[in-house]
C-alpha cells in the first residue's frame, strides 16, 4: 500500500480539532510590514497581528513561498512517502500554486498540486478530505479525486465591515464595483471560480449574517451540509454566535471555529465573519 502525504499552506488555518490526529504539514506564506518579515502563523499570531493592524499607519503586504522554499518543503514533508498531494490557496488570490508547480517541475518526487480556488477552510476541507482518503489507504488518483470533489462543492461566503482592506491589498476582484456605494453597506462576498465577487449588498452586519445563512441553506438544498466552519477576523463573539446559528439551523454535531491567518486577514480586515461549507454529495 502506497503512502500519500497531503500538505497545505498557512491560509487554510485548519483548526486542531478538525485534524483528529491527521498530519498535514503546512508551508507558511509571508507577511511583510515595513522592514519586518514574518512567516504566517509562525512568527506572528492573529491576536498580535490584528492589534497592530488596527493601529498601524503602514499597511502590510503578503507574498507566497518561493519555488526554493517549496522544494525544501516537499522534500521534508514527503520523506518516507510515495507521493505528495498539495492543496493550496486559490491561484486567483496568490502565486502559491504557481511556485508549487515550479518546484514540482524541478523535482524527482511524485507531487500533485491542487488549486483549491478557495482559502481558509474552503481550502482546508479539501485538504482534510484528501488526508482522510490517504489515511484510509486510497491510491494517489483517489486522493486527488477526493480533494477535487470537495473543492467543487466547497463554498466560502463572508461579510466584511469595509472594503478598504481588500482594496488596499489588491484582492478586491469583482467587488470593486461596490466601492462607490460602500460607505453605508456591509457587503456580502464570496469566492467564485477562485476570485472574490460580490454576492449581495445589505445595510447592517446583522442582515448580512442572516442573508449569509440563507445562502448556505439555498446551496445545501435537500442534501444538507457535510461539514461547516465559521471564521472570524478579530471578532470572536460574532464568530461564536454565527457558529451556534449554523449548528442549530443545519443540525450539525460540530461546526468548526477558525480564525483567519494574518496573510488573509490583511486583505479581509478586522470585523470579517464568514462560513466555509460544502453540501453532502
Amino acid at each position: 500500500m502506497s503512502k500519500i502525504q497531503v500538505v497545505t499552506d498557512s491560509t487554510a488555518y485548519i483548526p486542531q480539532e478538525a485534524l483528529s490526529g491527521l498530519n498535514i504539514p503546512v508551508i507558511p506564506l509571508w507577511l511583510h510590514w515595513g522592514d519586518e518579515r514574518f512567516r504566517d502563523g509562525v512568527d506572528i499570531d492573529p491576536p498580535t497581528f490584528y492589534a497592530r493592524l488596527r493601529e498601524s499607519t503602514t499597511f502590510p503586504t503578503t507574498s507566497q513561498p518561493s519555488a526554493g522554499e517549496f522544494t525544501k518543503f516537499f522534500t521534508e514533508a514527503g520523506a518516507g512517502a510515495d507521493a505528495v498531494v498539495g492543496v493550496f490557496i486559490s491561484s486567483k488570490l496568490s502565486g502559491t500554486v504557481a511556485n508549487a508547480q515550479a518546484a514540482k517541475a524541478e523535482m524527482d518526487q511524485t507531487i500533485e498540486v491542487v488549486d483549491s480556488l478557495s482559502t481558509s477552510m474552503g481550502q482546508g476541507f479539501a485538504a482534510l478530505a484528501a488526508a482522510r482518503a490517504a489515511a484510509a489507504g486510497q491510491s494517489l488518483e483517489q486522493v486527488v479525486a477526493t480533494a477535487e470533489d470537495v473543492k467543487s462543492r466547497a463554498r466560502l461566503i463572508f461579510a466584511v465591515d469595509t472594503l478598504e482592506y481588500l482594496y488596499r491589498g489588491g484582492r478586491i476582484g469583482g467587488a470593486k464595483k461596490l466601492l462607490g456605494t460602500a460607505l453605508n453597506i456591509k457587503p456580502l462576498l464570496h469566492l467564485e471560480e477562485g476570485a472574490i465577487e460580490p454576492l449581495v449588498q445589505v445595510r447592517t452586519k446583522r442582515k448580512a449574517i442572516a442573508r449569509m445563512l440563507d445562502v448556505v441553506e439555498e446551496t445545501a438544498g435537500d442534501k444538507g451540509l457535510a461539514e461547516a466552519a465559521v471564521l472570524d477576523v478579530d471578532c470572536p463573539d460574532d464568530g461564536d454566535a454565527v457558529a451556534e446559528q449554523v449548528k442549530e439551523r443545519f443540525g450539525l454535531p460540530v461546526v468548526y471555529r477558525t480564525k483567519v491567518s494574518p496573510v488573509i486577514g490583511t486583505h479581509a480586515g478586522p470585523g470579517t465573519v464568514g462560513v466555509c461549507f460544502y453540501p453532502k454529495a
